[in-house]
């Protein structure tokens, strides 16, 4: 369904499903984790640095009027006018509160970039006398970096030491071997 946020202002601003009327404003921060040990001159600078899951935070805002307005057009196009309630500001941030709490990784699209698999990491709104019907936001998002690993099976032979490298193996039940207090006080003490 398409509200007049989508309609009038077309810049694709979005959280998942959500829609802001403002964006105050996107802070966009990319970082690189980078070694502080010395690195071998020539060595693979790759191997000493890695990239950070990208964040996000965006100071957004809904007004009383424009939230109702929406569920207006929005009634008026799909011909559901008067058959629900209007949304207020208050379930424009249960929407945001259910989104944060769902924790299934969701697009988000900037002014600047489109990220996907984003979490809300916070989620603060201040309520004073100026915003009272409005709903004013601070969403900070974090970047969920998924990978698809898969697990190596190696042969015993490839292995440079099997019995202290290899993979277990299950070798059905074993019975305890009696250890004589010699054996026992060599192993401890590692005499040959």
């Amino acid at each position: 369904m398409m509200d007049i946020t989508t309609v009038l202002l077309r810049d694709g601003r979005k959280l998942g499903g959500i829609i802001p009327d403002v964006v105050i404003e996107e802070v966009h921060a990319d970082t690189l984790t980078i070694t502080d040990h010395p690195v071998e001159q020539g060595a693979a600078i790759t191997d000493h640095a890695f990239k950070n899951p990208a964040e996000l935070t965006m100071r957004i805002g809904w007004s009383a009027g424009s939230v109702a307005l929406n569920g207006v057009i929005s009634g008026v196009v799909s011909g559901t006018l008067l058959t629900g309630k209007l949304k207020t500001v208050r379930d424009v941030y249960d929407d945001l509160l259910k989104l944060q709490a769902s924790r299934q990784p969701f697009d988000v699209s900037t002014g600047k970039r489109l990220y996907t698999s984003m979490l809300i990491r916070s989620l603060a709104v201040t309520t004073d006398a100026a915003t009272e019907n409005a709903l004013v936001a601070t969403v900070v998002l974090r970047q969920i970096i998924i990978v698809q690993t898969k697990a190596a099976k190696l042969k015993a032979s490839a292995l440079k030491s099997p019995s202290k490298t290899g993979p277990v193996a299950n070798l059905g039940s074993v019975q305890p071997a009696a250890v004589s207090s010699a054996q026992n006080t060599a192993q401890f003490l590692k005499l040959p």
